[in-house]
């Protein structure tokens, strides 16, 4: 009788498995997309997709093609000589305008990166702090970002006129401050940095307002003043809003065109390759190789800042 427990427990019956839904009964109860949905997702995905391909990526790649050939945009297809690297070497050597308008990009950018953006970034700061009329102040300082740059060239030109200008009024002088090629890019500029203030504003101003209050609380805590709170705790959280205003501010800075094109298209001081771009392609010499050689450089420098905003973005969004 001793042995019965030890025979009883040799042969017990196994405990009977769980059982678990198969991953097709659960995908079965899963409620199906109807044929509409279907159709819904499909369009939402190709409509972007093909207008993408067919208003950014097609242009771009016919742009690089067209570069490599002297066409003046009249004739067959057919009949384009390709010329090979010659318009880039024409572009470098013997086109005046080319370094000046590169001059002019670079300084553009160092304008608006160096003064507009900080001082954006400052007001927004200020308007951060809820002081009473902030609401005011924001769509004052953001105005002039929806208003299109013919009507800022003219709200501009009030202001530079040589004979009825506020700014000579102001002065006692006499300066043609759009005519003049020693400071007639400076004015310029002056304008162009009044329109991106408030865009760099309102960037900042929405990063501003996502970030953690307790950060704030801690750094108080610590005895930390403003500025260092600012510098050494708010700032790096702003990382993916800098990125982004870095970003947009070179593109800005190499996509300049709308305010010299009004003033004086672009000529007598004012080059910028995007004018240079216009002047060839749609102007009456109708170079369309030579134009397109001068687009593809400006798309070639446009690409290096996109690929290095990608870049980091990517590698935020693996952390």
């Amino acid at each position: 009788m001793s042995d019965l427990p030890l025979i009883q427990a040799d042969h017990a019956v196994p405990a009977p498995a769980t059982t678990t839904p198969s991953r097709g009964g659960r995908g079965r109860r899963l409620r199906l997309l109807s044929r509409t949905d279907r159709v819904v997702i499909t369009l939402m995905v190709l409509v972007p997709l093909l207008l993408v391909v067919g208003l950014v990526w097609l242009p771009a790649l016919a742009t690089v093609a067209l570069s490599g050939t002297d066409w003046d945009g009249i004739g067959p297809l057919g009949e384009i000589d390709w010329v090979g690297a010659r318009n880039y070497s024409d572009v470098v050597n013997i086109y005046p305008p080319f370094v000046p308008a590169m001059q002019n990009n670079l300084l553009w950018l160092a304008a608006l990166f160096v003064v507009a953006t900080p001082f954006g970034m400052f007001l927004a700061v200020l308007l951060d702090k809820e002081i009473r009329g902030s609401r005011f102040y924001q769509t004052a300082l953001y105005l002039p970002v929806v208003l299109s740059l013919a009507l800022i060239g003219f709200v501009w030109q009030l202001i530079y006129s040589r004979d009825q200008g506020l700014l000579n009024a102001v002065l006692g002088g006499q300066t043609d401050w759009y005519g003049d090629p020693d400071v007639n890019i400076w004015a310029v500029l002056v304008a162009a940095g009044w329109r991106h203030v408030g865009y760099i504003m309102l960037l900042y101003l929405a990063g501003l307002k996502g970030v953690d209050p307790s950060l704030r609380e801690a750094a108080s805590v610590d005895g930390a003043s403003e500025t260092s709170t600012f510098f050494r705790v708010i700032f790096p959280v702003l990382r993916p809003i800098n990125i982004i205003v870095l970003v947009v501010t070179v593109i800005e800075s190499l996509r300049a065109f709308d305010l010299v094109w009004v003033i004086n298209k672009g000529r007598n001081g004012l080059e910028l390759i995007s004018a240079l771009v216009t002047q060839n392609v749609v102007g009456e010499a109708s170079r369309i190789g030579f134009g397109s050689a001068l687009a593809t450089i400006m798309l070639a420098v446009s690409l290096v800042f996109i690929t290095v905003y990608l870049a980091v973005v990517m590698r935020e969004n693996r952390r």
